[in-house]
């Protein structure tokens, strides 16, 4: 929880809302209903209009009343320039829109227009001021497009005289004043640590977890956000396809599938890094959209599940192979930390690959003997890799030592504590993300598969 913060001479932080619209309309309303003062502006001057006579320019629940009462009240009001309202306040929220452009392109030309108008007020204006993005913007517009053109225009320098912040709303059409006061999370990407108090401040007492970081992270939370929610609609309705067409009852399923807090509604699965394997995942898919077709139902998201995994393996293999070294290490062999089990392990995959190409590999994995392996396992090792033999030894010091990159690919204890022995001449190539990847991102000998 940050430490509320009030503006610099005592007074509560007042806010200028460029954008009238749907987000812009609800953030004024809630900001003015939780005792800030307000002033909006928007170059539609019947919107303008509507606000100005305490008069909601949009139909969503509750917001007539809180519109109407923060008019009466004094705290929303509406300013006809966008210097005075830039003036009168010590943060701007834009919220004005970012529609697709040519070929889903983002088009950035209201925000552009807005980051100006709000530059060439900012010229005039002793003290500080913080810019609040609230727009949907794709990561980079904000650092490489919109700060330069807001220094450009008011002579001022981020993170010196003046802050930016991006602060994406996660609003529901319908619910959007019901979320506003109930958030399921507050994020703010900010250029200073100031900044970011000052606009954490707008949302002190409000429940949910609260998140301080860098500027990119903040655009890009949205864009996963919405990406996941069509994800779930999509899959849902493929399931639903699916079922209908074998005489199921789709939400008789799904009501067992959302039962399931432990794996399918929860956070298991979800952290980037190696392709999936093992004995159920790619066999159960496999076998579902199968069904699928015999049925003649197109299942697209589905299809290519596996599509989509055997490109993380490539892209795993290029990672590996792009820095020209060819003694390669590889830590891990199974498809889990753990186990065993080598059936369709995308560590398999990888060895074969590399030593399809002409690399030379050694491979420890603390759970995987010669001597132990029986049935599936060892027919596995035998069909994707006939000279295991050779390349897989118990002794990870010799492995460590023939290695230029270092390949890890499990979390096994043994594993990550080898992983110190690593010297500042080999490359590591993290697949697991181990406990200190933040410290070594950025550094020429580590490379993370996603990060």
């Amino acid at each position: 929880m940050t430490t509320p913060v009030s503006a610099p001479v005592g007074r509560p932080l007042c806010v200028s809302v460029f954008g009238l619209g749907y987000v812009g309309c609800v953030s004024a309303a809630c900001l003015a209903s939780r005792g800030f003062p307000v002033i909006g502006v928007d170059a539609n001057p019947d919107k303008a209009d509507f606000l100005r006579r305490g008069l909601s320019p949009i139909v969503e629940e509750r917001i007539g009343d809180l519109i109407a009462d923060a008019v009466t009240a004094g705290r929303l009001t509406v300013a006809d320039e966008a210097a005075a309202a830039v003036h009168d306040t010590d943060i701007s929220l834009v919220c004005v829109g970012t529609p697709s452009g040519s070929g889903g392109g983002l088009s950035t030309a209201y925000l552009e227009r807005v980051t100006e108008e709000i530059g060439t007020a900012l010229a005039a204006k002793n003290g500080r001021h913080v810019v609040v993005y609230r727009s949907t913007m794709v990561p980079g517009t904000c650092e490489k497009l919109l700060i330069p053109l807001l220094e450009r225009t008011s002579g001022k320098r981020v993170g010196v005289d003046l802050g930016v912040c991006v602060n994406p709303e996660f609003l529901r059409e319908g619910s959007s004043v019901r979320d506003f006061l109930n958030p399921p999370k507050t994020v703010v990407g900010q250029s200073d640590d100031m900044s970011g108090r000052w606009v954490m401040n707008l949302y002190e007492g409000l429940p949910g977890p609260r998140f301080q970081v860098p500027i990119a992270v903040a655009e890009m939370t949205k864009y996963v956000d919405n990406s996941f929610h069509a994800l779930k609609v999509t899959f849902a309705n493929e399931i639903g396809s699916l079922c209908r067409a074998t005489g199921l009852d789709s939400h008789a399923v799904m009501d067992v599938f959302l039962a399931d807090e432990k794996l399918n509604i929860s956070k298991a699965y979800l952290r980037p890094g190696l392709a999936f394997g093992g004995s159920c995942l790619p066999k159960d898919v496999r076998a579902l959209t199968h069904t699928a077709r015999r049925h003649d139902v197109d299942l697209p998201v589905l299809s290519n599940v596996l599509v989509s995994n055997e490109t993380q393996i490539r892209r795993t293999v290029e990672l590996i192979t792009s820095h020209d070294r060819r003694r390669i290490a590889m830590l891990g062999l199974s498809f889990k930390a753990g186990t065993d089990d080598l059936r369709e392990s995308p560590l398999v995959e990888i060895a074969e690959r590399l030593t399809g190409k002409g690399y030379a590999v050694r491979i420890y994995d603390p759970n995987v003997s010669l001597a132990r392996l029986v049935g599936a396992n060892r027919e596995q090792l035998a069909a994707r890799l006939p000279h295991i033999s050779e390349l897989l030894t118990d002794d990870v010091d010799e492995v460590l030592a023939h290695g230029e990159v270092v390949v890890v690919g499990t979390t096994d204890p043994r594993v990550t504590a080898a992983v110190g022995s690593v010297s500042t001449d080999q490359i590591l190539v993290d697949l697991v993300r181990l406990s200190d990847a933040a410290e070594r991102r950025g550094h020429e000998t580590y490379a993370g598969i996603a990060w």
